[in-house]
């Protein structure tokens, strides 16, 4: 995030001094990527094209979008990648609607926007973590239960606490061995947002419960621009206010790494100053 210091020929979208935040996918602007079956479409911010964690940066304008009036550039730079992620899932493609239950799997960046998304559309929501401490902060922020996975079947807590309906919209971060438990919390005909393979990328289903169940299982790979400009919409009219644990200056990059894998409640980001 930051502001527009000046413009090549030809630039219509955006003036010098307008406030902007990236896009993580520059040339994916709406519908579906370009790319095909064979050739996976990862032209992202950060790896194909240049990262952002630079004084001064040079970006196509289709690469930009105009940043939230409410939110400071700190608070604007969460929203690319980790808030887009749970936006896409949730509404973009997951057409959350008032009155359906999500769970959000862990307290991490993404997780976190799914709450707060969640509880905008007015959605139920449900957190897992294997900490009481997140847990109680999360629904500080509006969660209305919270299971701790390390005391137990967590997805019999969920049956338990849904009268066996299980969950309409589940964002699994987790991956691996655990997307078998997000199929027994999923409800009949529910949708499961798969987003993380923090447990490994290798996944395997049982068949039956497959079938029978029905659910959508869909991977989120962040978002297109037409999403990301919705979502800022979303921000502006809701007051929504990205969780950020701790700012970190350009110089203490080692040191926000290390947090990272340590496991951050919400965000941490980077400023110039």
């Amino acid at each position: 995030a930051g502001m527009v210091e000046s413009t090549g020929e030809g630039v219509t979208r955006f003036t010098p001094g307008a406030r902007v935040i990236s896009t993580f996918f520059p040339e994916w602007i709406d519908g579906r990527p370009t790319a095909d079956a064979r050739t996976l479409p990862y032209k992202t911010t950060g790896g194909y094209f240049q990262g952002m964690l630079s004084e001064y940066v040079i970006v196509n304008e289709n690469g930009l979008v105009a940043a939230p009036e409410t939110l400071d550039d700190a608070e604007a730079s969460t929203l690319p990648c980790a808030g887009l992620t749970a936006w896409f899932a949730l509404v973009e493609r997951g057409h959350l609607r008032a009155g359906q239950s999500v769970l959000v799997q862990g307290t991490g960046g993404v997780a976190i926007f799914a709450l707060q998304i969640a509880k905008a559309q007015g959605a139920e929501v449900f957190v897992t973590s294997g900490s009481d401490e997140k847990l109680a902060r999360a629904k500080q922020l509006g969660a209305d239960y919270g299971i701790n996975r390390l005391k137990g079947d967590w997805a019999e807590g969920i049956y338990e606490l849904t009268n066996d309906r299980g969950i309409d919209h589940i964002i699994e971060t987790v991956g691996g061995e655990n997307l078998r438990h997000s199929l027994r919390a999923v409800a009949v005909h529910g949708r499961i947002s798969v987003i993380g393979v923090l447990a490994g990328s290798e996944i395997s289903l049982p068949a039956g419960e497959l079938l029978l169940k029905s659910p959508v299982i869909q991977g989120i790979g962040v978002g297109h621009r037409r999403a990301l400009e919705d979502f800022v919409r979303a921000v502006d009219v809701t007051r929504l206010k990205p969780v950020i644990e701790h700012r970190y200056r350009f110089n203490q990059l080692a040191q926000a790494l290390e947090h990272l894998d340590r496991g951050a409640f919400g965000k941490i980001v980077l400023t110039r100053e």
